[in-house]
């Protein structure tokens, strides 16, 4: 059974940092694309960032400059590291993994449960 657990999340002041992290887990074979996305009440799920297995790194205009997404592959885990954060960055975050759990079986795509961050002003 493969499964995507994150941590990280709560309240913080506006201006504050948080760290997200988010392991993957399970019989995997090979991870491809990481990121995390975010859902604010009433709105769509959005991308903040992701990050290839090479290290490519993509982000929304909104973070960029603010937030940093990293991953150690030793690991199978990827972090999002927010800085400076805001009242609009509330929302539940979700992490997301493009993975293959056999050498033969196409890539797929995983979401972790998510996780509450709320920006205080």
């Amino acid at each position: 059974q493969v499964q995507l657990v994150e941590s990280g999340g709560g309240l913080v002041q506006a201006g504050g940092s948080l760290r997200l992290s988010c392991a993957a887990s399970g019989s995997i074979f090979s991870i491809n694309t990481m990121g995390w996305y975010r859902q604010a009440p009433g709105k769509p799920r959005e991308l903040v960032a992701h990050i290839t297995s090479g290290g490519r790194t993509n982000y929304v205009d909104s973070v960029k400059g603010r937030f940093t997404i990293s991953r150690d592959n030793a690991k199978n885990t990827v972090y999002l590291q927010m800085n400076s954060l805001k009242p609009e960055d509330t929302a539940v975050y979700y992490c997301n993994a493009n993975m293959s759990v056999t050498m033969w079986s196409f890539p797929v795509d995983y979401w972790g449960q998510g996780t509450q961050v709320t920006v205080s002003s």
